[in-house]
């Protein structure tokens, strides 16, 4: 968490701070137990969804009162997305979003396509990408459902999406929930490894997307500090300096929940490195995160309660438990 800088100390290096915070939260143990979560699994699959929505409800209200630092890093962002005070109703609505998707995870990868209302903006995008076949890379944030891409490839045939994340910062709720039948789970590549960035070329040069998500900065990956909802916050820059290297487009994508059982699944224009020249890969990059954060910042304003990211984002000065 962040931490009180002493007087005589040296400044420590841009952005040490904020990754540690992330690698924190990601790090940091779950709450409940494995016992429980087997049974929320049984009841989703086997009695329903109305029902498994309903004992949610009560899992949610559990995490919003016993998980003050989260509580409390949600209000400061919805303080500032909101641009007022957030009620009580607010700060709930969060944290149920964010356990709805989850669920919904369950049911996605497993295909059930028939219980939801899916809207898709963009799709256009994704199907010029397909028929030119060299690949794309498609950049999320823990903005919704990142599952959503499911949907879209059952419309599209052909469409493959190979994931590269951080598997050492998976979640022990994902890997409980599963990816569905081996048939249709997605690619994951591995980062970190020395064969991430060769895995990563084949499968845009077989035509597949890689999924990523670039709203987190991790031990000492590169970063560019951008303004985020009114105050700088740091973006990896990692994503898209390996799609300017393999000389890619780049498309923004977030699955966006507007309760009960609809989601919008958004696609948008954000890079085109293909034609990038030898000398301005810096400031296409630098632009292209810009955009990278605008997009994600419009995400936040119109869905509000779909930011997942329970952790000081900002590195705002604190006192107390987190000093």
């Amino acid at each position: 968490m962040a931490h009180e800088p002493l007087e005589a100390a040296p400044e420590p290096r841009a952005g040490s701070v904020q990754r540690t915070s992330a690698v924190q939260w990601a790090a940091e143990p779950e709450r409940g137990s494995a016992l429980l979560l087997t049974l929320m699994v049984f009841v989703a699959l086997r009695l329903g969804r109305p029902l498994a929505r309903l004992l949610l409800r009560g899992i949610a209200a559990y995490f919003f009162v016993f998980a003050p630092r989260a509580r409390r890093h949600a209000r400061a962002y919805l303080q500032r997305v909101l641009r007022r005070e957030p009620t009580a109703r607010d700060r709930y609505r969060q944290v149920f979003t964010f356990a709805a998707t989850i669920l919904d995870r369950l049911y996605l990868t497993r295909g059930r396509y028939e219980l939801f209302e899916i809207s898709i903006e963009g799709e256009e995008l994704m199907r010029a990408a397909l028929e030119r076949g060299k690949g794309a890379f498609l950049l999320g944030a823990h903005l919704g459902s990142f599952e959503l891409m499911s949907a879209v490839g059952r419309r599209q045939p052909g469409l493959h999406v190979a994931l590269a994340m951080y598997t050492q910062y998976a979640s022990r709720v994902g890997a409980l929930l599963g990816n569905g039948p081996p048939a249709s789970a997605p690619e994951i590549i591995p980062l970190g490894q020395l064969e991430s960035m060769l895995r990563i070329r084949d499968c845009l040069d077989e035509g597949k997307f890689v999924g990523m998500l670039a709203d987190r900065t991790f031990d000492d990956a590169p970063a560019e500090r951008i303004a985020f909802l009114g105050q700088p916050a740091l973006f990896p820059s990692g994503p898209m300096r390996v799609a300017a290297a393999l000389r890619r487009p780049v498309i923004f994508m977030a699955g966006l929940y507007r309760g009960g059982n609809r989601y919008h699944v958004v696609f948008r224009p954000l890079a085109d490195f293909s034609q990038l020249g030898a000398g301005s890969r810096e400031a296409a990059v630098r632009a292209a995160i810009e955009r990278y954060v605008a997009l994600l910042e419009e995400g936040c304003r119109g869905n509000p309660y779909n930011w997942f990211n329970f952790y000081d984002f900002w590195q705002t000065p604190t006192q107390g438990a987190d000093a």
